[in-house]
């Protein structure tokens, strides 16, 4: 078995498309599925199984790929953990950030002046697969990390600044169950918490208008389009936008935010470091904004 071989198949393993995994890797098509198909022979066993166009893992592959993730992964860190050896200050960090980002970013942003030289790179993807750290709400926490650090979001009900929302500062979810609901697109992982929370207050939403953009939705509220959910860490302050902050009485609107090193970089210095500092950071700063 070479390394290569390895990295091919764990590619294909993961996306189970062969014309995807092949463009992935800058290979052609034919090319890849001979290099499977002498991986198979070398192992003596079928790794996939034919599913119409596609494919699909047969239980060897299944372990093979559950054996190989965590091998490569340490293979991949290792230039990363020995340039930190090296020289700790140069390190570069990798977060995984999709939830409370306004402060994992201020966290960056105060630990860097006491490393200059240290490094961040700051990915959002919700599939991203290759960091560090990771800060995600808690339904969506990859099993590839060690549990570490959780703190309670509240999530608030957002809606225009108007007449008829004066002097009301807590609210049942259920009495809006006619509103317009202004909220992320429906793919995202926190519109299904919130169409949830909807669920569990006895509605479905009525959406008037969705976007990938919280900044977007935080516009059409401001607009009067309707209301939306806003969750407190991870969206902010309001700063005069021409919304305010309902309370949600029922039901207990909040979610879990989660800190946590993959696995493979549990005991690095540059990791461990910073990872003190940031839960020490949401110890000392996450509180309610409203």
């Amino acid at each position: 078995m070479e390394l290569q071989q390895l990295r091919y198949f764990l590619e294909v393993a993961n996306s189970q498309h062969m014309t995807r995994s092949a463009k992935k890797l800058h290979i052609s098509q034919p090319s890849l599925s001979q290099s499977i198909k002498r991986l198979e022979w070398e192992l003596g066993v079928a790794l996939f199984v034919s599913r119409g166009r596609n494919i699909a893992l047969t239980e060897p592959g299944r372990f093979l790929r559950d054996q190989l993730t965590p091998i490569l992964e340490r293979l991949d860190a290792l230039p990363g953990q020995l340039r930190a050896l090296n020289d700790p200050e140069r390190a570069t960090l990798r977060l995984h950030v999709t939830a409370a980002s306004r402060l994992v970013s201020e966290a960056i942003i105060a630990y860097r002046r006491d490393h200059e030289k240290l490094n961040f790179q700051f990915l959002q993807a919700e599939d991203a697969h290759l960091f560090d750290l990771s800060v995600e709400g808690a339904s969506s926490v990859s099993p590839a990390l060690e549990d570490a650090f959780r703190i309670d979001e509240p999530i608030y009900l957002a809606v225009p600044d108007a007449p008829r929302f004066q002097g009301l500062t807590r609210v049942d979810l259920a009495s809006f169950r006619e509103a317009k609901f202004i909220s992320l697109i429906a793919q995202k992982q926190f519109r299904q918490e919130c169409d949830r929370l909807c669920a569990e207050a006895g509605f479905s939403p009525r959406i008037a208008f969705e976007s990938d953009s919280p900044e977007t939705v935080r516009n059409m509220i401001a607009a009067h389009m309707g209301v939306g959910f806003w969750p407190a860490f991870t969206w902010g302050e309001l700063n005069g936008s021409g919304m305010k902050l309902l309370m949600i009485e029922r039901p207990v609107c909040r979610r879990s935010i989660v800190i946590r090193r993959r696995r493979t970089r549990a005991g690095d210095p540059v990791v461990e470091r910073f990872y003190e500092f940031l839960c020490d950071w949401f110890m000392q700063k996450a509180t309610p904004h409203r």
